[in-house]
């Protein structure tokens, strides 16, 4: 049998072909360039986030379509039990001071679940790019914080960070930094994570093996990290909010 100088091979899977996979899903690709500024890059993470807003913006329209107070059709209720359901669920972390932050925490629920489960429809899931699950973090921590600010005002919202204790100030100004930073990687991580070992099963055996644990990674695992991004977010916020 040959040397194979450049690679070893472990179980069938070549490990420069796996590696190759992986430095592929850590790529950012860019689709095309807008002719503006020397060049706008548009990156793949932003145009399927354009298809899945076209989405639910559709199927906004679609389900919002000829609501009625009398006689609801049953697509209508049944909309209606889906939305107080997951309302109820909010308001049980926020509590009634929280109720005017639940459409972030919904609006951003959606956009992760779909875009983690997006792969199984051949889409490479924006929550993949940093960039992506970044801005995310982002965006929460700044909700998050305006949430304390507006329920206990600036002065009230400097003074919870010397709460319990005065010599922990410097480590609840540092929280402000660490959380968006454990929302983003976190997110990251287990995307990435779930992606590279898709592309890893897919080369052992790329027909048959991909499919279950497609419902796995793909759909459980994906919905998973949906829920707990949208769940530490509302802790968080709890925690801004309350006395």
């Amino acid at each position: 049998m040959p040397e194979l100088p450049y690679f070893m091979k472990i179980g069938g899977v070549y490990t420069e072909e796996f590696t190759r996979e992986i430095m592929e899903a850590l790529n950012v690709h860019t689709v095309f360039t807008i002719p503006i500024a020397g060049g706008i890059p548009v990156y793949e993470s932003v145009v399927v986030t354009w298809i899945i807003m076209a989405v639910l913006v559709l199927l906004a329209i679609i389900f919002v379509r000829n609501l009625k107070i009398d006689n609801p059709s049953k697509k209508q209720l049944l909309l209606e039990a889906a939305i107080d359901k997951v309302q109820n669920f909010f308001l049980e972390i926020l509590g009634e001071n929280g109720r005017r932050y639940i459409p972030y925490l919904m609006t951003v629920g959606l956009y992760i679940g779909i875009s983690n489960i997006i792969g199984i429809f051949g889409f490479v899931p924006p929550t993949k790019d940093m960039n992506v699950t970044a801005a995310l973090a982002i965006a929460s921590i700044v909700v998050i914080e305006y949430s304390g600010i507006h329920q206990k005002r600036v002065k009230g919202w400097l003074k919870s960070f010397k709460e319990p204790v005065a010599v922990i100030l410097p480590l609840n100004i540092l929280e402000i930094f660490i959380r968006p930073v454990s929302l983003c990687m976190r997110l990251f991580g287990n995307v990435l994570g779930s992606f590279v070992i898709m592309e890893l099963i897919k080369i052992i055996l790329p027909v048959f093996l991909p499919i279950p644990f497609s419902f796995y990674f793909d759909i459980f695992d994906g919905l998973i990290q949906t829920y707990v991004f949208v769940f530490l977010t509302s802790l968080f916020m709890k925690e801004a909010i309350e006395d």
